[in-house]
């Protein structure tokens, strides 16, 4: 009798009448999902922890690896605050005049995250851009973007678009001695939806890529070598040949791209450093250990 009455208290957890609560429910114990947002889930706690080490991007990306839950709220959440934290000037711009409408970014706060920190590297060739063996992309102490270098990469009918580009990440172990490095560097549009580039794109119909993803959302991309919108200035800032470069804008808004960096001599070196190759008013100097500091030549440096 005792033991029948055991069995059927075990049985009632998976009873198939929809209106028994089934284990793990909230229905059969609503202190379970409160309990499933208390302590280290909790997204307030996570805030002040992750804040106490100063967002630290390894930390938070192993955090979202643990779990579905964990992996919400850093995407939501943490990279964020991260992105904020790191690169304030930088986010107001590319939030300002309803661009992020509901403070949501295309691509998601995660994918900008990457972006600040990340150098994609070469994955593989291009149509324009041929390489003999694929460089892994790795995180960067330090980064500048800059509103200026990306109004180089606009053609002069996309003006009116707001573009915030990387210096080139050099990668001396592609290039020999005397030789041009290959270079990496990505970008990000304001409102890229509503953009000039993107409007001009869908107008002419051009096709995206179909060997290509984006490396920051693996959303679809398009050439902007096949699409004809790469200006001589490009080249210029980037200190590449004319013709040695491409790059591709995925459509969330990313930009990333590789170029062959000239070589320059120590006279053209020294020339350089006389000119001046600092940031101006509008970069944004991104650092992945220290706190920003405002400064009136930059825009900010981001750095890991």
């Amino acid at each position: 009798m005792e033991r029948s009455r055991k069995t059927q208290n075990c049985n009632s957890f998976s009873s198939s009448d929809p209106s028994t609560p089934t284990f793990g429910s909230a229905a059969a114990s609503p202190s379970i999902a409160s309990d499933a947002n208390s302590g280290i889930l909790n997204e307030t706690v996570l805030v002040l922890v992750f804040r106490s080490i100063n967002w630290d991007p390894h930390v938070i990306c192993v955090a979202a690896c643990v779990s579905r839950r964990l992996r919400a709220v850093a995407s939501r959440v943490l990279f964020r605050e991260l992105c904020i934290s790191r690169a304030p000037r930088m986010v107001t711009a590319l939030t300002a005049g309803g661009a992020a409408p509901g403070g949501r970014l295309g691509g998601g706060w995660h994918s900008l995250a990457k972006l600040l920190f990340f150098c994609c590297g070469f994955a593989a060739p291009t149509r324009f851009f041929a390489l003999d063996r694929p460089t892994p992309g790795h995180f960067i102490a330090i980064s500048r973007f800059s509103k200026t270098s990306g109004r180089s990469f606009l053609v002069r009918r996309c003006w009116g678009d707001l573009l915030f580009v990387s210096d080139p990440c050099e990668h001396p172990e592609v290039g020999g001695v005397g030789e041009d490095l290959l270079g990496a560097y990505r970008g990000v549009f304001r409102g890229f939806m509503k953009s000039k580039t993107r409007a001009w794109l869908i107008g002419k119909k051009q096709e995206l890529e179909s060997r290509v993803r984006c490396p920051y959302c693996g959303a679809r991309v398009w050439s902007m070598m096949a699409a004809g919108l790469v200006p001589k200035t490009a080249s210029r800032r980037l200190g590449s040949h004319e013709g040695r470069l491409d790059y591709f804008v995925c459509v969330n808004g990313h930009l990333h791209g590789f170029c062959w960096l000239a070589h320059l001599s120590t006279d053209e070196e020294g020339n350089n450093d006389e000119e001046g190759g600092g940031g101006g008013d509008d970069d944004e100097a991104v650092d992945r250990d220290e706190e920003f500091v405002e400064d009136d030549d930059y825009d900010g440096n981001v750095a890991l």
